[in-house]
């Protein structure tokens, strides 16, 4: 059994939920699809949930309202009985009975949760009817029913195991099982989700939680890129990748996949393979433990970075300077990505400066700190093991006209990295497309 996962823009409209319907019924294969909310509806229901906050009971019924308009072209244009119809509105009015029913009531994070789960409940409820209409065996799963989280958020692969494989072996005559991605239960019981990017780590879970043949992740373009198709051109889809070359493009920027995603993919080893709604017949790239060809595959850019300069030529080198350093860090909750040290000074990067005037009051202890925000990693990914030792100083020579912040190399036989202010990000990237890909001497 395979899995499928599909995306907001890819259920957006009920003209889009045919295709997927197309693609999901065309041969016999038994299937589990798993579908985000329709495209919009959680940013809606976060503008709501924020409204309902902060006690803005007049900004969140605009929104709801909002929302709700925006759901009446379902029950028209994506059925065509009358009976189907109906049912696909009482779909909609029920969700946002519920929706309507928090204005003016104590609102907490166990509402929000609750709030932020109906996109996914609703898109899941109407693509099984319209499959239904179309006459193919369809099942609808709830992921509240098998999907948990424990008190670490963690989520619990061996309830996803018991709860669901008995579904799937008493329903042998379904073809298509219907789920949600992104929501889930927690350790109480109550309802939860698998933060932002939560459908493609759903699908990824599901597929290790049944030993799935493979995973699929359906999006608008054609696998994963050597480089950023949106601010690069003549980029081309890679036909495989590892799973550590996968995980370092998808942690440093590569959108198509969220970096959740391969974890209990390469945990469980179930293969990935990214595909193309639009071209559905296209290769796309296929992920999988197997270590291929050597060489740079991809590069990706993670913007958002603040880089931070502890310097002390007292205690730099000093036994357990680093410790303390670490564990300021570790006390605010904010991972590091790069980090280089010198005799005098240690560097590193951060992506959340939510904890950022506290984090340099703490640091300020040990050192003189510099703060330089708006900052980019740019991340050369591929497998740099055996003749291409001199991988790094190939990047770093193609971006010799560009300021670099910082360099990381050698903490991974994957990934070669470069902090580099945000200006100079779509030139930068433009420079190691044509360096790296389209050089014929490279």
């Amino acid at each position: 059994m395979k899995v499928l996962k599909f995306g907001g823009t890819s259920v957006g409209s009920p003209e889009r939920m045919h295709n997927v319907a197309t693609l999901v019924t065309r041969d016999s294969e038994k299937k589990i699809v798993v579908l985000s909310a329709v495209s919009g509806t959680t940013n809606s229901l976060v503008a709501i949930g924020e409204a309902l906050f902060a006690s803005e009971n007049e900004e969140a019924k605009k929104h709801i309202e909002e929302l709700y308009q925006s759901y009446q072209v379902f029950p028209e244009n994506l059925v065509t009985e009358e009976a189907y119809k109906t049912e696909i509105k009482s779909i909609i009015d029920e969700h946002f009975k519920f929706i309507r029913s928090l204005v003016g009531s104590f609102f907490n994070n166990r509402l929000n949760n609750e709030l932020l789960a109906q996109g996914e409940l609703m898109s899941t409820k109407m693509f099984t009817v319209y499959l239904k209409e179309q006459g193919a065996k369809a099942h609808l799963l709830p992921a509240l029913d098998y999907m948990l989280i424990n008190e670490d958020k963690e989520p619990v692969i061996e309830f996803t195991t018991e709860r669901l494989q008995p579904i799937l072996d008493e329903n042998d005559d379904v073809q298509v099982f219907v789920t949600q991605g992104f929501i889930c239960r927690n350790h109480e019981g109550e309802i939860d989700n698998l933060q932002r990017g939560g459908s493609d780590y759903s699908a990824s879970l599901i597929a290790a939680g049944i030993n799935a043949e493979e995973c699929q992740i359906w999006t608008d373009i054609d696998g994963m890129h050597n480089n950023d198709p949106r601010f690069v051109e003549n980029t081309f889809p890679v036909a495989e990748l590892s799973f550590h070359e996968a995980s370092e493009l998808a942690y440093f920027g590569a959108k198509i996949l969220h970096p959740t995603s391969i974890i209990p993919a390469q945990k469980y080893n179930i293969p990935v393979r990214l595909k193309n709604t639009l071209d559905p017949d296209a290769d796309g790239t296929y992920i999988s433990e197997t270590e291929y060809s050597c060489g740079i595959k991809s590069i990706a850019a993670k913007d958002g970075i603040t880089a931070i300069k502890i310097k002390s030529s007292r205690m730099v080198m000093a036994y357990g300077f680093l410790r303390k350093v670490f564990e300021v860090f570790e006390k605010h909750r904010t991972p590091i990505d790069m980090i280089t040290t010198s005799e005098v000074a240690v560097s590193l990067t951060i992506d959340d400066d939510s904890q950022l005037t506290e984090i340099v009051r703490e640091l300020a202890v040990y050192g003189k700190v510099q703060v330089d925000q708006g900052q980019t990693i740019i991340c050369a990914v591929g497998n740099f093991k055996g003749r291409y030792q001199a991988v790094a100083a190939r990047i770093v020579d193609s971006l010799k006209d560009y300021p670099i912040r910082m360099i990381s190399y050698g903490g991974s036989d994957y990934n070669v990295s470069v902090l580099i202010d945000t200006n100079y990000k779509q030139k930068a990237l433009k420079t190691l497309n044509e360096a790296l890909f389209l050089n014929p001497e490279y």
